[in-house]
Order: C-alpha cells, then sequence, then structure tokens
C-alpha cells in the first residue's frame, strides 16, 4: 500500500508538531544576517550608481550637442533623460527595499522639472 493510501485509510490525521521558540532565540536568528544581503545590497547600489553616472554623463552630452549645434530634438531628449532616468533610479532603489534613497531620488526628479522645462525650452 502507498503512502497517500495509508494516509487516506487512516482515522484520525496525524499530529502537527509546534516548535516553541523563546525570545531570546527569535532575537538571536532575527540577527543573523542572509549570506545573500550583502550581494543583493551591492547589486542594487551599483545598479544606481550606474544610473546615476549614465544619468550625469548622457544629460551633460545632451545639453552641450544642443547648445553648440543647431537647436533639434537633442534638447527635448535632454529634458526628457533629466526627468525619466532619475525616477527609473527612484523606483529601482524603493523596490529593493531602500526607502530613502529612493526618496531622494523622487526629490532629485521633482527639483529637475523646472529645468527640463528650460532645457526644453517650454519655460
Amino acid at each position: 500500500m502507498s503512502t497517500s493510501a495509508a494516509c487516506l485509510l487512516r482515522a484520525t490525521p496525524p499530529a502537527h508538531r509546534v516548535l516553541i521558540v523563546t525570545l531570546e532565540e527569535r532575537v538571536a536568528l532575527a540577527k543573523i544576517e542572509d549570506p545573500r544581503e550583502a550581494a543583493r545590497r551591492a547589486d542594487i547600489a551599483l545598479r544606481v550608481v550606474a544610473i546615476t553616472l549614465f544619468w550625469l554623463v548622457s544629460l551633460a552630452l545632451l545639453i552641450g550637442w544642443g547648445l553648440t549645434g543647431t537647436a533639434g530634438g537633442e534638447r527635448d531628449v535632454a529634458a526628457l533623460i533629466a526627468i525619466v532616468v532619475p525616477f527609473a533610479a527612484a523606483v529601482i532603489a524603493t523596490k529593493h527595499g531602500y526607502v530613502w534613497l529612493g526618496g531622494a531620488y523622487v526629490v532629485l526628479t521633482l527639483a529637475m522639472v523646472l529645468p527640463a522645462m528650460g532645457i526644453a525650452g517650454l519655460a
């Protein structure tokens, strides 16, 4: 007879085992850091730093290119990058639990609205 058939024929269900964990044991388990946590933190930090560097370099290049040449679509792209890229960094940071860093990037996004309007020539 298979084990599933034995469970069906059993009159009473098996008793569940309950582990009693004291408060000290819970605190000790909470203090043990997950070994993957350090790698996760480094990965998120590298993503946010890469996005920030991309934002700084591309915005500077697009503004410089738009100011030295004819005013084409470069200024519109620069204005879009000025808003979207910091917001993407805020989403990544907030999604992975870095609320304060995400909030800082949201503030940066809001602070870039007026300069983006000036870049695009709307102000």
